[in-house]
């Protein structure tokens, strides 16, 4: 029974992790496009002082602006969005692949080889370099300065 539970609840934290629930009215919970591509008719067309077009020019401009980058986003999205969803899911689950089988085994590989290569090298340090400092400090020891001020 116990057995039964628990392979239950693991087949619903399953289902719940690739079928959770979307929320249709913010769809950039995360705010990753922010600045980003949020452009309005006020942020690409201005008119200075003493260069205006007609009123009417300009109500239709901000109409016709508004209106087709609306439906040119709408129709590209509905004829590509669900391709290039497909082939950036195709993408980013090669890197993971290549990322969990691939580059943290070759990392801990390094790590555990550098970590062997560094003990050797400390050895070679204190066996050759450090009676080598302490003879040279030996000598060096005697050596006094002394400062004069010529007047």
């Amino acid at each position: 029974m116990m057995a039964e539970e628990h392979t239950d609840l693991e087949a619903q934290i399953v289902k719940d992790i690739h079928f959770k629930e979307i929320d249709l009215v913010n769809r950039d919970p995360k705010n990753i496009n922010e600045d980003i591509v949020k452009v309005d008719f006020e942020d690409v067309i201005a008119e200075p002082v003493g260069t205006y077009s007609f009123d009417g020019v300009w109500k239709v401009s901000y109409t016709t602006f508004t209106v087709s980058k609306y439906w040119c986003y709408r129709l590209l999205s509905t004829l590509l969005g669900v391709p290039l969803a497909l082939l950036w899911g195709f993408l980013f689950a090669c890197i993971s692949f290549c990322h969990i089988w691939a580059v943290v085994p070759c990392i801990k590989s390094y790590l555990i080889e550098i970590q062997c290569i560094s003990h050797i090298y400390s050895l070679c340090i204190r066996t050759f370099c450090n009676p080598l400092f302490a003879a040279m400090g030996q000598l060096c020891s005697s050596i006094k300065v002394m400062l004069r001020k010529e007047v």
